[in-house]
């Protein structure tokens, strides 16, 4: 199965819930059939914790176009919202953010891709999308009002380029992206000090084979922690092999601790922070090349740091 638009795909958007963290899943229901050889792919939640919705975000696109052959200006390929205040039983109509998501008099600009994964609230309220744009650059849009408005951020500057972005919040309030690289042996991180709007000079990030990987804050000493704790996942390679956790207890500048969660071939992940505080780790596992199965994992912090338990 290649990207939207890269061969003769029908891809609708499916998704499954569960009640009880993660044990037990629904069987597969589909959130948007778009058409025939149309493509609705790229899924990027949120919980809006004030209002109790869920979010996602994805990518429309028309037979044949690609984010090679979208063509600037139309809506070759749209980016889409939908929303739930029935913890998935139900979904909104879509919402059309194309034309906040992509400068539509851009003659370059053929698209704008949200996560996969990746999107975040704050804990003043803004609702956080991280999206990638093609020809490649980074960004963010944002709603301060639960999704009523949206804004576009700017791009994370240099010539780094880079896509399949995820988000975190710091102890400080700044927001750290997390970015997936073009070519080079390293990921790229960017730190926003005004919510995502504005992006200061990124800096190399972890050392792995280009991926889409997870980021996500696990405690906060602020809000009783023990100690601050982000966590991100990503194959550990050779190439797409041995997916592993890592743990930074200085707010992103260093991953230290690495746990193995697979030795098998292991590509895509995303993470999500569970209501009894363990980790749902959701990733694409192979027992040969080609990754056959979604996985879901769940770990704790008797998994991460097993010494102090």
């Amino acid at each position: 199965m290649d990207d939207p638009g890269f061969g003769r795909h029908d891809i609708d958007l499916v998704y499954r819930r569960s009640t009880n963290n993660g044990a037990t899943w629904s069987p597969m229901k589909v959130l948007e059939d778009p058409g025939e050889l149309w493509s609705a792919a790229n899924p990027a939640t949120v919980v809006d914790r004030a209002k109790a919705k869920v979010w996602v975000f994805y990518l429309r696109s028309r037979p044949g176009r690609s984010t090679d052959t979208s063509r600037p200006g139309t809506d070759d390929m749209q980016t889409l919202a939908r929303w739930s205040d029935d913890n998935g039983l139900s979904w909104s109509e879509p919402l059309d953010l194309t034309a906040v998501a992509r400068d539509m008099n851009d003659t370059a600009w053929r698209a704008s891709v949200p996560g996969p994964g990746g999107p975040i609230q704050t804990r003043a309220g803004r609702l956080l999308v991280p999206i990638w744009k093609a020809p490649y650059a980074v960004f963010t849009i944002y709603s301060d009002d639960h999704g009523r408005s949206w804004q576009r951020g700017q791009f994370v500057p240099g010539n780094q380029g880079g896509d399949e972005n995820q988000l975190v919040e710091l102890a400080n309030g700044h927001i750290l992206m997390d970015i997936r690289q073009n070519s080079g042996p390293h990921r790229w991180l960017a730190e926003s000090a005004d919510g995502g709007a504005t992006w200061a000079e990124p800096r190399p990030g972890l050392a792995v084979t280009p991926v889409a990987c997870a980021i996500e804050r696990f405690t906060l000493q602020a809000a009783g922690a023990q100690s601050n704790r982000i966590v991100w996942t990503g194959p550990k390679g050779p190439e797409r092999r041995q997916l592993v956790i890592r743990v930074s207890y200085d707010e992103g500048r260093t991953f230290k601790l690495e746990r193995l969660i697979s030795e098998q071939y292991a590509a895509y992940s995303d993470l999500a922070l569970l209501k009894d505080r363990s980790l749902g780790i959701l990733w694409e596992r192979g027992v040969e090349r080609g990754y056959q199965f979604i996985t879901f994992t769940k770990v704790g912090l008797e998994f991460l740091e097993p010494q102090s338990h």
